[in-house]
């Protein structure tokens, strides 16, 4: 006879129940999205040429699309400090649209948009709740990090978005593992290994495998996220085991997941991030394809390793050898720089484009200033936040705060191992995502305290909904009021002043 299922054991639950409502909630966040990133996207620009660090990306995601091996191999990207795969995105977009600010751009609003979709789709899972899911969609709407990355031609949004899909897969991959955990459970073979049982192919994590791929394909830093998405994913296994009496969990995982989170999480970004590189082994003129016998000699300890990878090693150096030394020490300094300690409260944003001078808001002075700026709303909350969910990862054993802080720490605590490098704000793109989700996570938990005593207390859920309903409107009315900085919306020198909340944003 099957066990039956005790107090001790999780209840079925794997995903919010309401999948009609669900759908229609999502669609309308993903309207929403679409709506707020797509309006007006052909601006700014500087006299019709990309701004700030669009000039970088944008060429090269052109050269990528015209020099006819979807690879850099113009002599004048001697050195190309990222790896390939946004510029395709770029390219890909430039493609359609052509060489102007729409081809520039929808790619990344395209990207802006799928990240509110799946971080609307991670928190309804995680919380199982369509609601909760609903209100970090609607942060993730208007979060100004997120909005303004999403309406420019830079990297950082598409590793966002692989960054998301990566958390949003292995959140789903928990959920499918605790759905055969409690089959294998319901059926009476829970303790027929001490180990617990095999669980299969796991076809999200195969897909958080990809997505950690292309993130390490987008830039250097998706490393960190290999790193600790692994120990996430390996933790959530631990977990599920202990969670059915597994005899010894631990071991369990050891003997039966950690292989395969290795192959599919660790060792499959590196395939990846190689096979990325093929239209490069591919060219005859591609930066630094032939350094063997030019820049390389042909001889030494490594005579044995073909001369293409030798090559590959001496470009990648170069990148390595180009971020090593961008540090303050070498003399590097920039206005608009940050440190990591700066960034949970966006307290050093960064200026993208500025004009100054008569314009179309009438007579007079007019300023039109694009800035990466975190909504106060959201981004002043961020230590609160970080507190209560280490409180609640700790002491209550959340398990919904452990997976969103780690997907929050692997974006910052490794900055700090590097301080003297340059920094900016636009690197804690990475953060937004987590913490919105946060954000989300703790307006579930007072709806919930509140819920759980609503026949005997009905004044404290009246209470907590109000409260949530205020504060998802503050966070409305704070992007209502953002919205002309992080446009470059024309507006007058007495409003610009106004927008400038902290003597650190000027």
């Amino acid at each position: 006879m099957p066990p039956r299922l005790g107090p001790d054991v999780p209840a079925p639950l794997f995903g919010a129940p309401d999948r009609g409502r669900g759908l229609l909630v999502g669609v309308v966040i993903a309207l929403l999205a679409t709506i707020t990133r797509f309006w007006a996207l052909t601006h700014p620009t500087d006299k019709g040429t990309p701004v700030f660090d669009e000039k970088h990306y944008v060429p090269q995601g052109w050269q990528v699309l015209t020099g006819g091996n979807w690879i850099e191999d113009n002599p004048a990207y001697g050195l190309v400090v990222h790896p390939p795969v946004g510029k395709w995105m770029l390219a890909a977009s430039e493609a359609v649209f052509g060489y102007g600010p729409l081809g520039w751009r929808v790619a990344p609003a395209i990207s802006g948009v799928l990240i509110v979709v799946l971080i609307y789709c991670a928190v309804r899972r995680l919380t199982r709740s369509t609601l909760v899911g609903a209100i970090a969609g609607v942060f993730a709407i208007c979060d100004g990090v997120l909005f303004v990355q999403s309406r420019m031609g830079m990297l950082d949004i598409f590793q966002t978005l692989f960054i998301v899909a990566t958390f949003a897969a292995l959140v789903a991959d928990r959920d499918q593992v605790r759905e055969r955990m409690d089959r294998v459970y319901r059926e009476g073979r829970i303790a027929d290994s001490p180990f617990g049982p095999r669980l299969g192919f796991r076809w999200y994590r195969f897909v958080a495998g990809v997505m950690l791929g292309l993130n390490c394909g987008t830039k250097w830093s998706g490393i960190y996220y290999v790193i600790f998405f692994t120990a996430l994913a390996i933790g959530f296994d631990v977990a599920a085991r202990r969670a059915y009496h597994v005899q010894r969990p631990w071991v369990g995982t050891l003997a039966r997941d950690v292989v395969p989170s290795g192959a599919s999480l660790a060792v499959m970004p590196v395939v990846i991030y190689f096979l990325t590189y093929l239209p490069w082994f591919n060219s005859e003129t591609a930066v630094y394809r032939y350094q063997v016998g030019n820049t390389i000699g042909t001889d030494g300890p490594f005579a044995w390793v073909p001369g293409a990878w030798r090559s590959l090693w001496y470009y990648e150096s170069g990148i390595l050898e180009f971020h090593s030394g961008l540090t303050n020490s070498a003399g590097n300094q920039h206005p608009w720089e940050s440190k990591p300690w700066t960034w949970p409260m966006s307290l050093r944003p960064m200026l993208y484009a500025l004009e100054n001078g008569p314009d179309q808001c009438g007579a007079g002075e007019c300023v039109r200033a694009q800035m990466l700026i975190g909504s106060p709303a959201l981004w002043w909350l961020a230590l609160p936040m970080l507190l209560w969910g280490l409180w609640s990862w700790i002491v209550r054993r959340d398990w919904r705060y452990a997976a969103v802080l780690v997907g929050y720490l692997a974006g910052i605590l490794p900055w700090f191992l590097a301080l003297d490098r340059q920094m900016y704000f636009f690197y804690a793109t990475v953060l937004a995502p987590f913490l919105v989700m946060g954000l989300a996570l703790c307006c579930g938990d007072l709806l919930r305290s509140a819920a759980a005593t609503a026949r005997a207390r009905p004044e404290r859920r009246a209470l907590a909904i109000m409260v949530v309903a205020i504060y998802v409107g503050l966070v409305v009315t704070n992007f209502v009021w953002l919205w002309p900085i992080l446009t470059a919306s024309p507006i007058s020198p007495g409003l610009w002043r106004q927008q400038i909340w902290l003597p650190s944003w000027g």
